[in-house]
Formats: C-alpha cells, sequence, structure tokens
C-alpha cells in the first residue's frame, strides 16, 4: 500500500477534532458536572453520552480478540462507509472501486461525496474478478469495497483472493462482514494486524438481533482508526443504544444464528423444488438468492400474500432475482406456501 499519509486528504490530516470539556481535563474523580449545559436532573438520559464509547469499545474489543484502539463504533456501518470517503478521497478528483452487484451504499456514499465508483462486474457464478479489480485502479484509486459474504449475491468469496487483493492494492481495502456471523469462514477479523490498509466493518443488526439500534463496527489499524474517531461527529451514538448493546452483547450471541442456518438450509431446498423458481444461489448469508420466470409478478404475489422480500430483477448481474431474507420457520412457511401456489 501507499504511506497513509498519502492516501488520507491533506484536510484531514490537519483536522482538529471537536473536543468536549470531558476530553480536556486532565484526570481526577468529576461528580458535579457543570460542563456541557445538560439539565441537572437525572432522568436516565439527561446527560452527553461517552463521545469515546470506552465501555462498549472494551467489550466488543475483548469479544472480537482485537485492541479497543483497533475499533470504531458507528451509526450504522453506513457512518463508517461515509467517513472512509471523507478520510481518504478529494471530492471531484479521487475514486474507488467496487464489485457489482453489491451493496448499494457504497455508490450512493459516492455520489453523495462527489467520488466516481468504477464498478467491476462479478464473474460467472459471482466470482471475484480479482484482476479486474486491480486493473479497474489507477493512482487516484483510494478505496476497494468489498463485501463478503456479499449482499445480494450471498456468496463469500474466498479468503486467498482476499488475501491477494488486499496485498496488491496500494489504496485502503474496506471488507463488509456485515453477515460473518452466518458463514462457514471466520472472515479476516483475526488478521487484522497483517493488513494495515484493511477496514473490516461488522454489525449487530443482523446475528444479534438489534438493527433497531443502528450500531456499526469498524476495525482497523490503530492509525487508521484513529482517523475514523478524529472525523466522526462527537456524540454519533446516543446513550440507549449504548447501554442497550452493552447489556445484549454480555448475553452471548445465543442459538438465534444456528437456527437461522438451518431454515436457510431447509427454505433453499423448498425453494428449489418449486415450480416458478429456476435457482436458488448458495448463501453463506442470512438470506437466499433465487432466479424466476417473471421475477415482478412472484414479488407482486408475494406483497398480495402479506410478505414482502427484496425485488432485485433491475440490478446488473440479478435479472429476474428475488433476495429472501430467513425469517421464522412460520414467516418461512407463509413465503413458501405463496411461492408453491404461484403459476407462471
Amino acid at each position: 500500500m501507499k504511506p497513509l499519509e498519502e492516501l488520507v486528504r491533506p484536510c484531514i490530516r490537519a483536522l482538529k477534532p471537536y473536543s468536549t470539556a470531558r476530553d480536556e481535563y486532565a484526570g481526577g474523580v468529576i461528580s458535579v458536572w457543570l460542563d456541557a449545559n445538560e439539565n441537572p436532573f437525572d432522568n436516565g438520559i439527561n446527560r452527553y453520552p461517552d463521545p469515546h464509547q470506552r465501555q462498549l469499545k472494551r467489550q466488543i474489543a475483548a469479544m472480537k480478540g482485537v485492541r479497543e484502539e483497533q475499533v470504531f463504533l458507528g451509526n450504522g456501518s453506513d457512518e463508517a462507509i461515509d467517513l472512509a470517503y471523507r478520510i481518504f478521497c478529494t471530492p471531484g478528483r479521487d475514486n474507488a472501486v467496487a464489485i457489482s452487484p453489491t451493496y448499494g451504499m457504497y455508490r450512493v456514499a459516492a455520489d453523495m461525496n462527489d467520488i466516481e465508483m468504477r464498478e467491476v462486474p462479478l464473474g460467472r457464478d459471482f466470482s471475484l474478478p480479482v484482476e479486474a479489480l486491480l486493473g479497474a485502479a489507477d493512482s487516484r484509486t483510494k478505496l476497494l469495497w468489498l463485501c463478503s459474504p456479499n449482499n445480494p449475491t450471498g456468496n463469500a468469496f474466498p479468503a486467498e483472493e482476499i488475501g491477494r487483493l488486499i496485498r496488491q492494492f496500494e489504496g485502503m481495502v474496506v471488507l463488509d462482514e456485515a453477515y460473518i456471523d452466518f458463514a462457514d469462514g471466520e472472515g479476516f477479523l483475526p488478521r487484522l494486524d497483517e493488513f494495515p490498509n484493511l477496514i473490516v466493518l461488522q454489525t449487530v443488526s443482523k446475528a444479534w438481533g438489534m438493527a433497531g439500534l443502528r450500531l456499526g463496527m469498524a476495525f482497523a489499524a490503530e492509525p487508521v482508526a484513529e482517523l475514523f474517531g478524529r472525523v466522526k461527529y462527537p456524540y454519533n451514538l446516543n446513550a440507549l443504544t449504548l447501554r442497550t448493546a452493552t447489556r445484549q452483547l454480555a448475553g452471548g450471541i445465543g442459538p438465534c444464528v444456528e437456527m437461522i442456518r438451518r431454515e436457510r438450509r431447509r427454505v433453499a431446498e423448498a425453494l428449489a423444488a418449486a415450480a416458478c423458481i429456476e435457482r436458488v444461489y448458495p448463501s453463506q448469508a442470512n438470506f437466499l438468492l433465487v432466479r424466476t420466470a417473471d421475477a415482478d409478478r412472484l414479488y407482486e404475489a408475494l406483497i398480495r400474500a402479506g410478505v414482502i422480500v427484496r425485488n432485485r430483477t433491475r440490478v446488473a448481474g440479478c435479472e429476474g432475482c428475488l433476495r429472501i431474507t430467513i425469517g421464522t420457520p412460520e414467516e418461512n412457511d407463509r413465503m413458501l406456501n405463496t411461492v408453491n401456489d404461484f403459476r407462471l
């Protein structure tokens, strides 16, 4: 990779982050808080939360096997996606490379930040186009976006191919592992120290069942994680999010992931046997991508039955496809009944 100083925008290198009084005092036990213009009457949420989220970072670092200084916590993974552009890409000048199809927020955030997005189509059966991705980059390419397991295709890419991309790409590689808890492999978090240009995104929204909290995690080398902390807004996570996440994470991930994996297998087999389904793609995520002869009509039939899935037929590479999230057994059965009753 290029030296980090060459990848970071000059204005970010020079940025002096917003500082609260609680950042500035030199230690000591404080019991009277008259620094932040808060309401002094305790109702559980009258005080600003810790802007550095120290307790939750320590908990997550211990759980994930990384150092606290390698953790950034954001308002969903979308905040980390946006900050990556703000940190590394000069608007109207730099560019980013991504696979296609993949998670749509990489492009949306690029467009909002006036960054050119160079999309490289996945290969046959959604394979990773390593050479084409490297070939799409030039001297102004700062970011490479990978999602594994990928959304909406559901497949995880081989670790050796991802590793090759990280080693050979000269900018920062952002590896989105939002669905890693449903996959067979462990992902790249244990290899974080091996790659100074790697940023790993994870979330509590999927396997942990906390989508309503909007808590995303980014893991990176300490100098990179410090940049994210420098650029974020001071109180980007609210007190209720911090408190609830701390409690829920302490209870462990629970049996739901294995149940979703079992249901994924069952639903995949049932969909493959349905007359209107042409193909069920292999999945390492908590959803299935299926191809049908008339995705729009099947989608509308499901809507009429009170079941909503994601129609991906207008996404390049996913023509004729629906993405179906794995729900409870009862929800899955309701979806399957509609699919089985559908006639082309």
